[in-house]
């Protein structure tokens, strides 16, 4: 079953993996929550479409690479944020649930 909302997401932050069941995108930003960039990125990678986009721009912002994130807000259709990381790991899965 999906979280109802972010701090539904968070408390799922104690499990050693993500539910199998959840979205691609939402195992992704799991990962991510939980300190593992790699697998994030893993998933993030294969996803060739708008959010996948989205998630790898998020990761290479958070990795410090600008020119790279730049590039995938880009075909994500977004503007580099102003806001901090956390607000964003906080927007995109709030936009994931409401879009599952």
């Amino acid at each position: 079953m999906l979280p109802k909302d972010y701090p539904e997401f968070e408390q799922t932050l104690s499990q050693s993996i993500p539910p199998a069941n959840w979205p691609l995108a939402l195992q992704s930003i799991w990962f991510d929550a939980k300190g593992d960039w790699e697998a994030s990125h893993n998933i993030a990678q294969d996803m060739h479409d708008t959010m996948g986009s989205w998630l790898h721009a998020y990761l290479h912002r958070k990795e410090g690479d600008r020119f790279n994130a730049g590039y995938w807000y880009r075909q994500a259709g977004k503007t580099y944020p102003e806001i901090s990381l956390k607000e964003e790991l906080k927007l995109i899965v709030k936009f994931i649930l409401g879009n599952a």
